[in-house]
């Protein structure tokens, strides 16, 4: 399917926010699809690892790196928000070494893997209290059922 193909077929429905997520969307060049979907004045959201170069003009980019593979050092200054995903405790001081790299201005997140949720929930909550600057994020749609 062509991006302006994508982009048509997205502004037939009435929101205008486009998260590209999944996989790592920047593998792929996404110039033409910002453009594309610009055209039809949606807001863009990227969620991204950060492991490959920033492509494409961005109004929020969520930073959510894995420990196994490191983002790019240029996109710390980039991301509006950091999403960490918490395993297990010792991800939370792995968080807090990726939260020093990003802008002040960054908001941090911080979400319990789904399959261990029941074990790490209590202590992401317990931590988040403890840290305030961190604020809890969850999969709702996995929460309702919906995936």
């Amino acid at each position: 399917m062509s991006v302006d193909t994508i982009a048509t077929e997205a502004s037939l429905f009435p929101a205008r926010m486009a998260v590209v997520t999944g996989g790592e969307p920047l593998l792929h060049p996404l110039d033409a699809l910002c453009d594309a979907l610009k055209r039809h004045h949606f807001r863009l959201h990227l969620e991204t690892s950060g492991t490959a170069v920033l492509s494409g003009a961005w109004d929020w980019v969520c930073l959510s790196p894995k420990r196994h593979r490191p983002p790019l050092p240029a996109i710390y200054s980039q991301a509006d928000g950091l999403k960490v995903v918490i395993e297990k405790a010792a991800d939370f001081t792995w968080a807090e070494t990726v939260a020093a790299q990003v802008s002040p201005d960054c908001l941090l997140f911080m979400q319990p893997e789904w399959s261990r949720r029941q074990t790490v929930l209590p202590l992401l909550i317990e931590y988040i209290k403890q840290y305030p600057q961190w604020q809890l994020s969850l999969q709702t749609h996995k929460w309702l059922g919906i995936c």
